[in-house]
């Protein structure tokens, strides 16, 4: 891609109403635009970005046994009332009306249109375990959309939803799926933690948030520093513990010392047990040829939320620091000069036909910019690799290179070996 054919409408300050990182960045760089309250539309760089978190997660589906439907994201209130969340839910389930009148809402989870989809078409235990997954666009009128992405009304999640037949084949399910949440992160390459929490508006028996560690984090978890042992505060709060002092104890498993840090939730998962398939008769044959309420669990996890969790976690003063497998560009050639020099130009443009064809991800900066004004763009975006063709290339016939992380050297341009291995470590 050519910086000069890229829309990327960077800014030098941020807008007053953007409060934490993520959202500051994302409006500077020109990944993001806001539409409405809580609702924004995703430009070209923001969409690569969110297309390689969710490629990553649709892997990581694929690879745990998952199916992957798409589901309507209008749903009709009669599937709602089943449930007795048409009213539960309240004022955060945005209720809408067609011309003759019926009434629907714009899906902020969808427990009852996939198991009304299951109830019908599913028969006997022989065709389980299933679970079966989407990515797809929800909506939650939030009472306060804030901190941008992180907390918007309109957000891109992958959902998924598991049908056993009794409670040990849940359980396996939902390790299954615990697991998968883990390799996610650690792909990405984000520090997290997985906590007990309170299963909310959701419901179900038990559930586990995963919260990435940031300083903005809108929760608060106790975790051990020596062991995977977290527990949302929330859920201490209510057993009426005060958290300001489960800081600096042993940590109840018995490993290390407790520590208080904020986490943003990415991840949440559920073992519903029957509360949903029993109040929407939702049975399949057994193996004595018997009736038996289905067994569901649920699974959640924020594509788009996780863009900007990894912007919480990665950044300075100048940027966004993308981690390697979720950066827009693998590498950016800014090629100072490019309109003036020939020699420059022709060099820049077959670096780039070459890195292309090798399958890295490449921006050429071919604007009429200084050098300044270039590299101050890339590391606000978060390019990991620069490679900068310029006087050292006409005078040593060598290029520098500039890592997002600080690093840098100068290399004759022959030697890609040397470019690649700087870029991978």
């Amino acid at each position: 891609m050519l910086f000069s054919k890229l829309l990327l409408p960077t800014l030098k300050d941020a807008p007053q109403e953007a409060e934490v990182v993520s959202h500051k960045l994302m409006l500077r760089s020109g990944m993001i635009r806001k539409v409405a309250s809580g609702i924004y539309t995703w430009l070209p760089l923001g969409l690569k970005v969110l297309k390689k978190v969710e490629n990553i997660v649709r892997e990581e589906m694929d690879n745990s046994g998952a199916q992957e439907v798409f589901m309507p994201m209008v749903q009709p209130r009669e599937l709602w009332e089943e449930t007795k969340r048409w009213e539960k839910m309240g004022p955060e389930l945005l209720r809408i009306k067609d011309r003759h009148d019926r009434d629907f809402c714009l899906g902020p989870t969808h427990e009852e249109v996939i198991t009304d989809i299951i109830r019908n078409n599913v028969k006997s235990y022989k065709e389980l375990p299933l679970n079966i997954y989407q990515i797809q666009t929800k909506f939650r009128d939030e009472v306060r959309p804030r901190y941008g992405i992180m907390r918007g009304r309109e957000f891109l999640m992958k959902d998924s939803y598991s049908f056993n037949i009794d409670e040990e084949s849940l359980q396996e399910t939902y390790l299954i799926m615990r697991e998968t949440y883990k390799k996610v992160l650690e792909r990405i390459g984000l520090e997290f933690k997985i906590s007990a929490a309170d299963s909310g508006a959701i419901g179900g028996d038990s559930s586990e948030e995963f919260h990435v560690i940031a300083e903005n984090g809108e929760d608060t978890i106790a975790v051990s520093d020596s062991s995977e042992f977290a527990i949302n505060t929330e859920l201490l709060l209510e057993e009426g513990q005060d958290i300001s002092t489960l800081e600096g104890k042993p940590s109840p498993d018995g490993k290390g010392t407790i520590e208080i840090k904020k986490g943003i939730e990415v991840g949440h998962i559920f073992k519903l047990g029957k509360l949903y398939a029993k109040s929407m008769k939702a049975n399949v044959l057994d193996s004595n040829g018997e009736a038996s309420t289905l067994y569901m669990g649920c699974y959640g996890i924020g594509v788009s939320r996780l863009v900007a969790a990894a912007i919480e976690q990665n950044h300075d003063e100048k940027g966004i620091i993308w981690p390697h497998n979720i950066a827009p560009f693998d590498i950016n050639i800014i090629s100072i000069g490019h309109h003036k020099n020939k020699e420059i130009t022709s060099t820049a443009l077959k670096l780039y036909e070459e890195l292309s064809d090798m399958g890295y991800s490449v921006l050429l900066d071919d604007r009429k910019d200084g050098y300044g004004t270039k590299i101050n763009d890339s590391e606000l975006i978060g390019i990991p690799l620069n490679i900068i063709i310029g006087k050292k290339y006409l005078q040593n016939n060598e290029i520098e290179l500039i890592g997002r992380n600080g690093e840098n050297s100068s290399n004759p341009i022959e030697d890609i070996k040397t470019i690649l291995d700087f870029f991978k470590n």
